[in-house]
């Protein structure tokens, strides 16, 4: 499990097909040193750490994953938002983000607004029925609270320490982003069409 706070950002170094998915090799920032076997979100994913040497870790994503992922856009040079799994006992500053994305979500703007930015996001409308304005979201694994949505996008505003800490300030038009939904909206809305 993850708060949705990024603890650094990483450098993908390698990327590789391989049989049943993708090997990414991440440069890791100054102070995130998860060992082998550790869980970490890489843009929102929960992955786990195959290898780790000289400050370089290297993970696995299988095809399921990739399929509802936007990992498959990762190129070499490109940043990544980091989380290491959090540890009982510990704060939860953002809310609950499983690093299990639900969807891929598309940039549609990006424009300033006084020392914010505004951000909004296009999404498969089947998802409507998880997000709610005040709602939390996880784009890219970033903690977000919601602030308008219509059938089929939203739009957060980004402090500048989330600006400072994230990859979200490099977001363009068009860019492809991973959404995790609030995971008490799913259980709520399983209940709605299922019951208890």
């Amino acid at each position: 499990m993850f708060t949705g706070l990024i603890q650094g950002q990483g450098r993908v170094v390698e990327t590789r097909r391989k049989r049943g998915g993708m090997s990414f090799l991440v440069e890791l920032p100054a102070g995130f040193s998860p060992p082998k076997g550790a869980s970490i979100a890489v843009n929102g994913v929960c992955l786990t750490v195959e290898e780790v040497e000289r400050a370089r870790a290297r993970v696995f994503v299988v095809d399921e994953t990739l399929k509802r992922s936007a990992l498959t856009s990762l190129r070499v040079g490109d940043m990544v938002n980091l989380e290491q799994a959090l540890a009982v006992g510990e704060r939860l500053g953002g809310h609950i983000v499983q690093g299990h994305s639900d969807t891929v979500g598309k940039i549609e703007a990006n424009y300033s607004r006084g020392d914010a930015r505004i951000v909004k996001i296009s999404f498969p409308s089947e998802y409507r029925a998880y997000i709610v304005p005040n709602g939390s979201v996880a784009v890219d694994g970033v903690s977000l609270s919601v602030k308008d949505v219509s059938s089929d996008s939203f739009t957060v505003s980004l402090i500048p320490e989330t600006l400072q800490r994230t990859t979200l300030a490099t977001f363009t038009p068009g860019r492809r982003v991973n959404l995790e939904f609030d995971i008490i909206a799913k259980y709520v809305e399983s209940v709605k069409k299922y019951g208890g």
